[in-house]
């Protein structure tokens, strides 16, 4: 069969937004749609209680729906306020600071032809603003919210998809409830993790369905130079440790830990052995790599185990002990 005969679902894009100082790479993530080999039928931009930037991406902008987050603050909210306006097959998200390859929506669509297929994600790759930081091992990506290496180079089923660049059938993600509001980033603490949840959930609600990584699907997600820093990489590290015990305590040890007891066993070894043999070679960073990799491991794990004691103290504190003195980070939505 050929492209020219293919049946494509119809596409709603959903873009989360809540800051100002992003807005030349909003207004490039929204020229990126209008570049798409497949058009989008219509295009959500969710403002996420920022009414100065609502004012100002109403005025600018004419060619796609600029609404206010209707719920709680955050990007849960802002993203289940876009869910609720959608009227298509599909629903696809993108991250207000990433840039879509012309043809990013029709290799994401083009898998839902499998009635079986429940979700959609794609490769997110990351454009370093100072470049990327010799201690920075590309098996730590995940921390910046790009794919991380380990990750498939085919389309290969997985556990869930990336935030920064994935898609769900509409009916699927309504179905399910939307993104849980106890979840996602809210304020200065970047927590995460929701799409793992709903993916899980998605998947609990449909045994024998499938959810996709396609990474030829291709988004280019802008990195700034705050988050290059060992303080933001800890900072992150110890966050996802309190996000994954949290949808821990939602849906599981088992479902919520699988893949990444297999990325710790097999890929971050890895990556620490080949940043001491660099290191013996003459590449003074690879020892940095190497540590980067033991220190990144440790603050999760800690996280992971403050969260599991926070599940029974609701409302204590999840700043790390080491960083409680940070007091702003420049989060990815």
């Amino acid at each position: 069969m050929t492209m020219s005969h293919v049946v494509f679902p119809t596409v709603t894009v959903i873009i989360c937004a809540y800051t100002a100082e992003r807005w030349v790479w909003l207004l490039d993530v929204i020229d990126s749609l209008r570049l798409q080999t497949w058009a989008p039928n219509e295009v959500f931009v969710v403002v996420d209680h920022n009414e100065e930037l609502f004012e100002q991406l109403s005025r600018t902008v004419d060619d796609v729906t600029v609404v206010r987050n209707t719920g709680p603050r955050g990007l849960s909210g802002a993203r289940n306020t876009g869910v609720g306006l959608a009227g298509s097959d599909v629903v696809a998200f993108l991250d207000d600071d990433a840039e879509a390859a012309p043809d990013w929506l029709e290799r994401l669509i083009t898998l839902y032809d499998d009635p079986e297929v429940l979700a959609v994600g794609g490769r997110v790759e990351p454009v370093w603003e100072a470049g990327r930081p010799g201690y920075f091992a590309e098996e730590l990506d995940w921390i910046v919210g790009c794919s991380h290496r380990g990750l498939p180079r085919v389309a290969t089923e997985v556990r869930n998809v990336i935030g920064a660049n994935m898609s769900f059938r509409l009916d699927v993600i309504r179905t399910v409830g939307g993104f849980n509001l106890t979840l996602g980033r809210r304020g200065s603490i970047p927590l995460g993790c929701e799409e793992t949840e709903i993916c899980i959930r998605s998947k609990m609600g449909a045994p024998g369905c499938r959810i996709v990584y396609e990474p030829a699907a291709l988004v280019r997600h802008h990195v700034p130079a705050s988050r290059g820093t060992v303080r933001y990489m800890l900072s992150r590290s110890w966050s996802e440790g309190i996000s994954k015990a949290q949808v821990s305590h939602i849906v599981g040890h088992k479902r919520a830990l699988g893949p990444e007891r297999r990325y710790v066993r097999r890929i971050l070894p890895r990556a620490i052995f080949a940043g001491l043999r660099d290191w013996s070679r003459g590449d003074p960073a690879g020892l940095g790599r190497a540590a980067a990799v033991v220190a990144v491991v440790a603050f999760t794990s800690a996280g992971y185990f403050r969260g599991r004691h926070l599940a029974h103290f609701p409302g204590r504190p999840l700043d790390p002990p080491v960083l409680a003195g940070v007091s702003q980070w420049r989060e990815v939505q």
